[in-house]
């Protein structure tokens, strides 16, 4: 008995380290489709599809299989090394998106297989078919949102609540809000933050020959009233006093056409930039600094993600969140291409397309 009992434990060893074989080898054979970059440039030539080995789960990572990654002007800029962020080359582009959890680390608490995960941290290159990541950087987001609000769930949101909130507290005050901008990304969630929180706001974008249909649906996310470019400064809505002067202005294009918005500021106004669209420098007539005493900021979410703390960060998703889940938030304009044919997104980004308010989301599924 004794030495059938010993054969039997020495079997059962011996299937035991076959598995734990059997799954190494599985682990080394399973393999990460990825973008990426080894010098900066244009980034339909500099970016080359790899096909890579995932490293082996370490015991504070989680196995994501992602589902979408957004292209934004930052990862464009980051790829042509126009960004103030440190890159080391090669890299994987990419600072959002979502995925579903395939494992998870054995020290991993509250986060399982099948979880719908998004990002909190920026440039951990999501553009990659399936990788692990530390669980400190993802959080777990309900599996009712949907695969697009919650890809772009970080940047574009975070960005237009931060700054409605942190220069001046329009949801407290209730004081206009005017930006240019207003079909991007951004602009679109900005005006259905005011929307939500009764906040009168006015958008100004380019003219177009579609200008009224455009126009439209603004307004039907909660635009008060929207402008182009030559209007803003010939408008008497003010005058009239159909609206109260913007004590908030909101800039991503920069250039002259600022002159439209400081003219209708407030005394005391603020103008915060977070963008250069136009690539022309902030100007502003020395008369706003002497006599309404306008003053001048800028904006940078990544800055903020590295400074802010994680109560601060929860409470801001659990915002965005909640609003998307009570249907009050949508995602921007968007068209989703198959990951495969990266380069079409890549080429619509950078080329007129991608300048009317149409964002591009790479799709892994």
């Amino acid at each position: 008995m004794a030495l059938f009992a010993f054969r039997n434990r020495l079997l059962s060893s011996v299937v035991h380290l076959s598995r734990k074989n059997v799954d190494k080898i599985c682990e080394r054979h399973l393999t990460s489709k990825q973008l990426v970059y080894s010098e900066f440039g244009d980034p339909a030539k500099v970016l080359k599809c790899q096909e890579v080995t995932i490293e082996n789960l370490k015991c504070q990572d989680v196995l994501v299989r992602m589902l979408a990654a957004p292209i934004n002007p930052a990862d464009i800029n980051t790829i042509q090394g126009k960004y103030p962020v440190k890159i080391t080359l090669p890299s994987i582009p990419g600072n959002e998106g979502v995925g579903i959890v395939e494992d998870v680390g054995h020290e991993v608490e509250n986060i399982r297989p099948g979880d719908k995960i998004i990002f909190t941290k920026s440039a951990l290159g999501t553009w990659r078919n399936i990788a692990t990541f530390n669980a400190n950087y993802v959080r777990v987001i309900p599996d009712c949102i949907g695969v697009a609000e919650a890809a772009m769930l970080t940047v574009n949101p975070c960005t237009a609540y931060r700054m409605l909130k942190d220069f001046v507290s329009v949801k407290e005050c209730k004081q206009v809000v005017i930006q240019n901008g207003g079909n991007s990304a951004v602009g679109q969630n900005v005006i259905q933050f005011c929307k939500e929180w009764h906040v009168p706001n006015i958008s100004i974008v380019r003219a177009r020959p579609n200008i009224n249909e455009l126009k439209k649906d603004l307004q039907s996310l909660g635009a008060t009233y929207v402008f182009t470019e030559e209007e803003i400064p010939k408008t008497t809505i003010f005058k009239e006093k159909q609206i109260e002067k913007p004590v908030l202005a909101l800039n991503c294009v920069g250039g002259k056409q600022l002159f439209g918005i400081i003219k209708h500021l407030q005394h005391s106004g603020k103008m915060v930039t977070y963008g250069g669209m136009s690539k022309k420098p902030v100007i502003s007539p020395t008369s706003a600094f002497i006599f309404k005493n306008i003053s001048f900021h800028g904006f940078w979410m990544t800055r903020w993600n590295m400074r802010a703390d994680a109560r601060q960060r929860d409470l801001m998703l659990d915002d965005i969140t909640n609003m998307i889940l009570e249907k009050k938030l949508k995602p921007p304009v968007h068209k989703m291409v198959k990951f495969d044919n990266f380069k079409e997104a890549l080429n619509n980004t950078l080329t007129s397309k991608g300048f009317t308010g149409c964002k591009y989301v790479l799709d892994f599924c």
